[in-house]
């Protein structure tokens, strides 16, 4: 069964699509991926097919039937309607065709796609087609009306080439028409590779970038291109999700690194683009977060649809009409009430009594940390003709104590309207294995854990496919060692692994013990090792102004580092946890497990006392050593 995208197709599609859609997806192989109405920067081809042994065929279709066609030529079409009235149209096959060269246009720009020498030298390296299904129209009809003289058989499909219910279908004649819609057939000695599906993907769908990793290319360098091994594209799954988001309310629950926030940004670029008078607000709980949510938009509104016509001179484009705001800060500053007011403030509103601003998409990132009558205020303020509000959450990372029941917050049911995200793409199989483990072993939620849809409260992740090392534990004498340990192994990532220092996080659980002073202890160990840092927690302005491409090392509160991450984090102090004066337990577990899954490539746990959690690390360095590893060290 072939990978669909979107995964079902849309009501309003004619019966032929219908069944077309449902053809392909049935028959052909499960590595090739099929395209329903994608948009190609400005053309919009009824079907695209990717597959490794194939190249791409764009495929035309059409309803005509026997009495809808007058008059063809291989250029024009005169063609009947319904009415009666005659019409005449652009040849389905130059749709096709036309349809073909502008996607082959786009893909010839990058070099990993073309032949670099030989006979067909600049040439696409694979096969690329075009055909035209005649959904309603038989073989038969083609032969007696003579129609094979204008549209070549081997480039079009009948009725009974794609109807399974007719007795002439076949699959294997399916495949083998497929396998030769080419002007210039030639076969592929070696299949296409994942890369090569993914940059083809990338450069005709640049919708599923991820672009909160965008950087704008280097002006006038020869090589603008981007290394593909180094774009980040969602999977299929991911793309699945991102295109089929419907409209009004929808739920996503995901795990830690699943790209939670970057499809809530997507759908926000996306819901912008499509109905400019939208006014679009996206609310979260933590100041830091709705901070580099802010950054991610002003990054996505401002990538180029081309990479290859990218101009540094144009002016950027501002958030118009997105606004993102911390709960609190949407209460202060844009409905001008306090959270106690919220109660009488609804009650108000439920009667019409209350005027206060509405939006017309409303987005929420780490909905579990919303409490009811923060999820209802929000419900009553969006537009009730489009009733577009995004929800996203992750339980297991669930910090507050929040009653959750969303029909009744929100007065809207989210049946059917769900989605699972359960691959973590942010961290690294290592990573993922450890975080989990950890929670799995501690948390009271652990036999609410579920590994499909909708059935319990938490899920599990899967692991991604990316290794890395095993996470680092340090055990030190006292904090001042633990701190020196810690600041030397930043710099020795930085010298050795050339990890940019503003691509590490530093966080702690608390700002000082009767002990020791933290913080400060912190920022003197990583000023004696002549190490920059940005102290993102410092207070209210610092959280509103970090940017996360400075240069600098960021520190940070467990809590505030929800939704970010870093390619090395360093959880400090870890014997501070549980925390003695927090009553619930629950939290601290997942604030640890939380500030794990901030890494994508290397972790590192460090204390100097004891608790509960640091007597679970000491089991995995116990379990260590028989291993001969290198205890305490980021390999």
């Amino acid at each position: 069964m072939a990978v669909t995208i979107p995964e079902t197709i849309r009501s309003t599609a004619t019966a032929g699509e219908r069944l077309l859609f449902r053809t392909l997806k049935t028959f052909l192989p499960d590595d090739y991926i099929v395209y329903y109405e994608p948009e190609i920067q400005g053309k919009r081809p009824d079907f695209v097919i990717i597959g490794p042994d194939l190249g791409i065929v764009i495929l035309e279709v059409k309803d005509y039937t026997k009495n809808t066609l007058f008059q063809i030529n291989h250029d024009e079409w005169h063609i009947v309607a319904t009415s009666g009235d005659q019409a005449v149209v652009k040849s389905p096959m130059k749709q096709a065709r036309d349809n073909m060269f502008h996607v082959v246009d786009v893909l010839k720009k990058d070099k990993n796609l073309v032949q670099l020498d030989g006979k067909y030298k600049f040439q696409l390296k694979f096969p690329y087609g075009h055909g035209v299904v005649f959904t309603r129209m038989y073989s038969k009809d083609f032969i007696e009306e003579g129609l094979y003289s204008v549209i070549e058989p081997n480039l079009c499909l009948t009725r009974n080439e794609i109807d399974p219910d007719k007795e002439e279908f076949s699959e294997e004649i399916l495949m083998e028409k497929i396998l030769n819609m080419f002007v210039v057939p030639f076969r592929l000695k070696e299949p296409l590779t994942l890369e090569d599906i993914n940059a083809i993907r990338y450069h005709l769908f640049p919708e599923v970038r991820i672009s909160a990793e965008f950087k704008a290319p280097v002006p006038y360098q020869d090589q603008l291109l981007l290394s593909l091994h180094d774009i980040k594209t969602m999977d299929l799954h991911q793309e699945n999700l991102a295109k089929q988001i419907g409209d009004k309310n929808r739920l996503i629950r995901g795990v830690a690194g699943s790209g939670k926030t970057i499809i809530l940004a997507s759908r926000a670029k996306m819901l912008s683009k499509q109905n400019p008078d939208w006014k679009i607000l996206i609310l979260c709980y933590n100041i830091s977060l709705a901070n580099a949510i802010q950054q991610m938009i002003h990054h996505m509104l401002n990538e180029p649809e081309d990479l290859f016509d990218f101009d540094p001179n144009v002016k950027k484009v501002q958030n118009q009409n997105i606004i993102v705001r911390n709960f609190h800060s949407w209460l202060k500053n844009d409905l001008k009430i306090r959270e106690q007011q919220l109660p009488d403030i609804i009650e108000k509103i439920e009667r019409k009594e209350s005027i206060l601003p509405t939006y017309d998409a409303v987005l929420i990132d780490e909905g579990q940390d919303f409490e009811a009558e923060w999820l209802r205020i929000v419900s009553l303020l969006i537009n009730s003709d489009t009733q577009s509000l995004l929800l996203v959450e992750d339980r297991a990372q669930t910090i507050y104590n929040r009653k959750r029941s969303y029909l009744q917050d929100t007065g809207l049911s989210f049946q059917g309207r769900s989605k699972v995200l359960s691959i973590n793409y942010r961290n690294t199989q290592q990573i993922v294995k450890f975080a989990w483990d950890f929670y799995r072993k501690h948390s009271m939620f652990k036999n609410k854990v579920v590994n499909r849809d909708l059935e319990g409260e938490i899920i599990a992740p899967k692991s991604t496919k990316r290794k890395g090392p095993e996470a680092g534990i340090v055990r030190a004498a006292n904090f001042f060692d633990e701190m020196r340990l810690v600041a030397r192994q930043i710099k020795k990532l930085h010298q050795e692994r050339k990890v940019p220092f503003d691509d590490m996080l530093i966080l702690y659980r608390v700002k000082r013990t009767h002990q020791y002073p933290i913080i400060d202890m912190i920022k003197r160990s990583l000023t004696n090792e002549g190490l920059p840092f940005y102290w993102i927690t410092e207070n209210d302005v610092s959280k509103r102004s970090f940017e996360k491409e400075d240069s600098k090392v960021k520190i940070s509160t467990i809590d505030s580092s929800k939704g970010l991450d870093f390619r090395a984090v360093f959880i400090v102090n870890v014997d501070s946890m549980p925390f003695p004066l927090e009553e619930n337990k629950e939290r601290e577990v997942s604030l640890l497990y939380i500030g794990m899954t901030r890494a994508k490539e290397f972790l590192c746990l460090s204390y100097s006392g004891e608790s509960e959690f640091t007597f679970y690390l000491d089991g995995i360095l116990q379990e260590r050593k028989p291993k001969n590893k290198e205890i305490g060290q980021i390999n």
